[in-house]
């Protein structure tokens, strides 16, 4: 049986997971101006996928406090455990978001992983690399048993990540979210950790050493 080890402290030590070219952490308002660029010019692309704003909710993209009290807010989540967001950095620019959401202990030990990146380096396997980082933290740090992950059906970018690292579907739920104001139906992928301790060696080896 894989041993796993209980998580740092976040108070004391600020989660950071590296891969084989990403490196993840929790973003901060230093980040604002790189954050919007890269969603400015990816805003079509990335928009489509995302929950509509609620009207006279402050833009993240245009408003630095909105945005830094968005990264409290993700701080705030580390230090109860109830959720980690992280930037995902390549060549020490940033590059995207890969998010843990909704941590749920007591009987269910589970979580849902979410994630974006910028248009112009999707399809370089940097987002796959990135959640087998995510995956190795959730199963050997947070000790969860579940990772679920939801997708559009027609979102082709997103199915490839969690198809390339060969997670399992388990169907799709219908109107299961609200996506840029509609109910849309949902793929559902999930591992346990049970699949974990028999993939482990093989999605290391593959995407962070």
């Amino acid at each position: 049986m894989l041993r796993r080890k209980p998580l740092p402290d976040p108070t004391i030590a600020p989660v950071t997971l590296t891969g084989r070219r990403v490196l993840l952490r929790p973003l901060s308002v230093h980040d604002f101006d790189s954050w919007r660029e890269v969603r400015r010019r990816c805003n079509d692309w990335l928009t489509k996928w995302e929950p509509r704003r609620i009207p006279g909710q402050p833009d993240t993209v245009e408003d630095r406090a909105a945005f830094s009290s968005r990264c409290s807010v993700r701080m705030r989540e580390i230090q109860l455990g109830t959720g980690y967001g992280f930037g995902i950095f390549v060549d020490g620019e940033f590059a995207g978001e890969i998010n843990v959401n909704s941590i749920h202990r007591g009987a269910h030990q589970s979580a849902y992983v979410g994630y974006w990146i910028d248009e112009s380096l999707a399809g370089r396997g940097y987002m796959p690399e990135s959640v087998v980082a995510v995956l190795r933290f959730c199963f050997e740090q947070l000790l969860l048993h579940r990772v679920q992950i939801s997708i559009i059906p027609r979102n082709g970018a997103s199915r490839r990540v969690v198809e390339k690292l060969g997670i399992r579907p388990e169907g799709v739920a219908e109107r299961y979210l609200e996506i840029n104001g509609v109910w849309e139906d949902h793929i559902r992928y999930a591992i346990t950790v049970e699949e974990w301790d028999v993939r482990r060696d093989e999605l290391v080896t593959n995407w962070l050493l």
